[in-house]
């Protein structure tokens, strides 16, 4: 059975930085989890890892599609699963995005009506229609979508139309094996620790030129319709850019969602995974998870 060591937690509390230190001391490569990373141009906002952030640690999954391409759970898994199988050492994923690591790990299948369902019919409803009709109907799925996810509120409304059966029973009917030997490690700290530094990382982002790469990806011929603008610090400059709202408004957003975000991340790793909590700035924590992945990586 492959080795997998999963690095997972919320935005800014440091899973780069950790994933690399154990690439580096093992020789491992890096799949990235993250769903927004993939796209180039999109660099800022998502806090993609830069190349001397690296440190020569190779990373799989970064900067490998147009942002006018499109992006899915399942496009992740089947690419993801690949890389994994053929590499001969422990594989590391490092990222956010729960259902993704998921989907990838466990025995989630996605059947040919789930992963092309897209039923135009939906496209006249706001996204908070489409979040209240699902909420309404299948108030377990609606919980895991953001409200403003459109692709995902229509995917599942229309999973649930052509086959007459809620995705969260579809879902719950899957084994929930795991296809890998897997240490999970979700990184965490105090909440108001990191409140503080998701708000500072946001400040950063702006100084780093976020608007202007907003300004680029519009330019381009991006639209906020486009898969690569649902994620946080991208879909909040809507407002801005339609002229109503301000810079600063569309900071606190970010900052707040941000937050929210990092909430529903405990949250479902809790529920969803057996995840080894690990408190990052905690020097007894520290060096018993370095044994711990030590004597994972040489069992």
């Amino acid at each position: 059975m492959k080795k997998v060591i999963v690095i997972a937690g919320p935005t800014a509390v440091g899973k780069s930085d950790f994933a690399i230190h154990i690439a580096q001391k093992y020789g491992l490569e890096i799949i990235s989890g993250d769903s927004i990373q993939v796209y180039r141009g999109l660099d800022i906002g998502s806090g993609k890892v830069t190349k001397e952030e690296m440190r020569g640690v190779k990373h799989h999954l970064i900067d490998i599609l147009s942002p006018l391409e499109s992006y899915s759970v399942s496009d992740f898994q089947t690419m993801a699963r690949k890389i994994i199988e053929n590499s001969e050492k422990p594989m590391i994923i490092c990222g956010g995005t729960g259902l993704y690591l998921k989907a990838c790990l466990y025995d989630y299948t996605f059947e040919k009506e789930q992963k092309d369902a897209y039923d135009a019919s939906f496209e006249g409803y706001t996204n908070e229609q489409l979040w209240g009709m699902l909420n309404t109907t299948d108030p377990q799925q609606a919980q895991k979508i953001h409200p403003n996810n459109r692709r995902r509120l229509i995917r599942s409304l229309t999973i649930q139309k052509n086959t007459g059966r809620k995705q969260s029973e579809i879902e719950q009917e899957q084994k929930h094996e795991l296809l890998y030997d897997a240490l999970i490690i979700g990184c965490t700290m105090n909440r108001e620790k990191l409140y503080a530094r998701i708000n500072a990382r946001v400040e950063k982002m702006f100084q780093m030129g976020l608007k202007q790469e907003m300004q680029s990806l519009l330019q381009q011929g991006v639209t906020f319709s486009n898969m690569c603008m649902e994620g946080i610090g991208y879909r909040e400059w809507e407002p801005y850019f339609r002229e109503n709202a301000t810079e600063e408004e569309v900071k606190q957003r970010i900052q707040k969602d941000s937050r929210n975000f990092a909430k529903r991340q405990f949250t479902w790793f809790k529920h969803q995974m057996p995840v080894r909590w690990y408190t990052v700035d905690d020097a007894e924590d520290t060096e018993k998870v370095w044994q711990e992945i030590d004597a994972f990586c040489k069992r």
